[in-house]
């Protein structure tokens, strides 16, 4: 039979025990802890400055201003609008447009579509244009194309982006997008155009006259 004393002694013993266990236990958490973090995947990588995909802010302008002809601030202030809102584009359109209307109308345009890792393809692009629109121009066309996962995804039917407009300079600039895809056609040319142009604008890869 056990003492009271022997009895004591065996209960802080056992406490003791589980005491070291559970420190034991909670060293060996905390070491792994780390390993796990480690392991879970991490957050999609964006495109970003210096992606060697994406076109910089200085390229975009400096092909802009020999497209257009002219060195021009208001295309400038233009393009880092664009930057700031969207990144730095993976693509870019350079072309031609006509469009053309009182209340509707519809627009019709030509270009070279130019990619990093695809090369440069000949592009169309067709769609209507809603709201006070007064004139008609032939306008030299930019466009920026963000978030492009191949060439042929750009052959659909993009619709316009509220709040997207923005003039300064001589230049306009709006936005389409369709499935995280997002252009930025960037405008100047001859004609008078006010208000803003709601509608969608459908890319191709050969020419047609159907805008819808």
């Amino acid at each position: 039979m056990l003492s009271a004393s022997s009895a004591t002694s065996g209960r802080q013993t056992s406490g003791n025990s589980r005491g070291v266990s559970r420190r034991r236990a909670l060293a060996a958490l905390l070491v792994g802890t780390p390993a796990m973090l480690a392991a879970l995947p991490g957050p999609a990588a964006a495109q970003g400055p210096g992606d060697p995909g994406t076109f910089q802010p200085r390229e975009i302008i400096d092909s802009g201003h020999q497209f257009f002809g002219s060195v021009s601030r208001g295309l400038a202030l233009t393009v880092q609008e664009a930057t700031r809102r969207w990144g730095e584009p993976n693509g870019y359109i350079l072309g031609q447009e006509a469009s053309g209307a009182i209340i509707g109308g519809v627009r019709f345009g030509e270009g070279t579509l130019f990619t990093r890792n695809a090369g440069q393809r000949k592009v169309f692009w067709q769609g209507p244009s809603l709201g006070f629109d007064v004139g008609g121009d032939g306008a030299r066309t930019m466009m920026l194309i963000y978030n492009l996962p191949r060439v042929n995804a750009l052959y659909r039917r993009f619709v316009g982006m509220d709040g997207s407009a923005y003039v300064v300079g001589g230049f306009g600039m709006s936005a389409v997008t369709a499935d995280n895809i997002v252009v930025v056609p960037i405008r100047a040319g001859v004609g008078a155009r006010f208000g803003i142009n709601v509608g969608y604008l459908k890319f191709t890869d050969s020419p047609t006259w159907n805008p819808f």
